[in-house]
């Protein structure tokens, strides 16, 4: 093999997909040295590489419908760098870099378990096979995504008007990437996550089952629920249903209010869900006065005896500009 010590071109195999990859592949951490490369040592059954629960919280998605279902869900087109969040032992990852192979475009695998990390970088260089052409390239970056994503644009030099969010993530950071997400200035096309079924589902609600997450998210993505999973589709299997989710995001032109105006509105209207509009935006704008208030809910159509859960997402964009000037 020719190139640096820490690049070289790699063909993956897996006898359930029967694939390969052909790209330039690299490892990118603090710590990283060149013997990451070499073939996997032995490790005792106490090593935290083999144990089967990994200590951040993954349950690692082994479904191969599923799997396929999450890459067509992408819609991968030429040129595009894909963003793969927790890639842990590759199930994922590997498929993902087929398709990518294929289409011709990158990824971006951050993982925050630096074991997983290696680990997945021994395997993959243990399956090394005299290289093929093709123009994807696989780095696998040790890190947290919650940190790395609003740099990741000047740190790897992406294409801002063409990249996707990928990854079957830790459930518990669900709320914070979303939210993340939300507030970057050009955000991916696409965000394909697997997450529990219940957010997910709150996620896509509409009135009369509208909820601050649901508007938190529909500001900014168009939500759907690509596919139902279940436990056993998981290793270990989590205690709680999950889905996979597709968010496809809006063109910005279809909201002109500050996405941190619109937060701070939804926040105060959301705050007791099973009060009324009426009486939560009465306690979040003190400054106004109760006509004030039922004048502005009127103006656009949503009667003071109504609860945030009934108003949809064009009426709270609306009351949200209105409410910014008060």
């Amino acid at each position: 093999m020719s190139g640096s010590r820490n690049s070289m071109p790699l063909l993956f195999l897996k006898s359930n997909f029967h694939y390969w990859v052909c790209n330039n592949y690299t490892v990118n951490h603090k710590n990283a040295k060149p013997e990451v490369f070499a073939p996997p040592q032995k490790h005792s059954r106490r090593h935290p590489a083999v144990r089967e629960r990994a200590p951040l919280g993954q349950h690692f998605l082994h479904n191969a419908r599923a799997l396929r279902a999450i890459i067509e869900s992408l819609e991968l087109r030429a040129g595009e760098t894909i963003i793969e969040i927790g890639p842990g032992k590759g199930a994922l990852t590997l498929p993902l870099a087929e398709t990518c192979e294929k289409t011709g475009c990158k990824i971006i695998a951050v993982e925050k378990d630096g074991v997983l990390a290696h680990e997945l970088a021994r395997k993959l260089v243990t399956a090394c096979l005299p290289a093929r052409q093709g123009n994807s390239k696989l780095k696998i970056v040790t890190g947290d995504i919650l940190k790395i994503l609003p740099d990741i644009f000047s740190n790897y030099q992406l294409p801002v008007t063409s990249y996707k969010v990928v990854g079957n993530i830790p459930y518990y950071i669900t709320g914070k990437l979303l939210r993340s997400i939300s507030e970057l200035h050009q955000k991916p096309l696409r965000t394909v996550l697997t997450v529990q079924r219940e957010v997910a589902e709150r996620i896509v609600a509409e009135p009369p089952r509208m909820n601050l997450l649901a508007a938190a998210v529909q500001i900014w993505a168009t939500p759907k629920i690509a596919m139902r999973l279940h436990p056993n589709d998981f290793s270990p299997p989590p205690q709680v249903d999950s889905a996979i989710l597709l968010l496809e995001t809006k063109l910005s032109s279809d909201y002109q209010l500050p996405i941190a105006s619109y937060y701070t509105f939804i926040r105060r209207l959301f705050k007791q869900p099973r009060k009324t509009a009426f009486n939560n935006l009465r306690v979040g704008y003190p400054k106004l006065t109760t006509d004030e208030v039922k004048s502005a809910l009127l103006l656009h159509g949503v009667n003071k005896n109504e609860r945030p859960q009934d108003i949809s997402l064009a009426v709270l964009t609306e009351l949200a500009s209105y409410m910014q000037n008060e």
